[in-house]
């Protein structure tokens, strides 16, 4: 299911660890299939284990510091300090990737309460009741929560869009 995946893409940063947390939810949803209620949303309950099996596994790991090879290290050096960098290609991967960045940063800065709902809104295209079953939590939070979300990203990219020429209007 791409939208899974997309899902764990955006909450992992990564393409490898989006993989095993896509393959961990479906592994406890197997588990637990006969716990599945019918007549409910499985796609909020595929979304609501994906996001337990995250915060149980994925946080614990970051707070570990990464160990690292000396070896590895070495031989990662060893093999790009050959490669010859072409200074126009890399003005453009610097550029392209320039805007994905400054908005990337923004969104992992929010609460993760926010960053959730304004992911699975803004990004993902769900509904607000999709996100409260997902959530377990009312309508009114999703939209408090997407509300709050949006004012935070407002703010922290607004000279963002000052510096690349867009008008921006700020509150009185």
């Amino acid at each position: 299911m791409k939208l899974l995946y997309n899902y764990a893409m955006r909450m992992t940063g990564d393409h490898l660890d989006a993989d095993d947390l896509l393959q961990d939810t479906y592994m406890r949803a197997f588990r637990f299939f006969h716990k599945f209620e019918k007549g409910t949303n499985c796609k909020a309950w595929l979304f609501r284990i994906m996001k337990n099996c995250y915060i149980n596994k994925y946080r614990k790991n970051k707070k570990e510091p990464t160990k690292v090879d000396y070896e590895d290290v070495q031989n990662f050096y060893d093999s790009i300090k050959a490669d010859v960098v072409d200074p126009n290609d890399l003005e453009h991967k610097v550029f392209s990737n320039l805007l994905d960045d400054d908005l990337i940063n923004a969104l992992n800065s929010l609460q993760d309460d926010y960053k959730t709902v304004v992911i699975l809104c803004d990004l993902e295209g769900l509904s607000y009741e999709e996100i409260a079953e997902f959530l377990d939590c009312p309508i009114g939070t999703v939209r408090s929560r997407l509300h709050r979300g949006r004012k935070i990203l407002q703010k922290k990219l607004v000279d963002y869009a000052k510096s690349r020429g867009y008008e921006v209007e700020t509150e009185a």
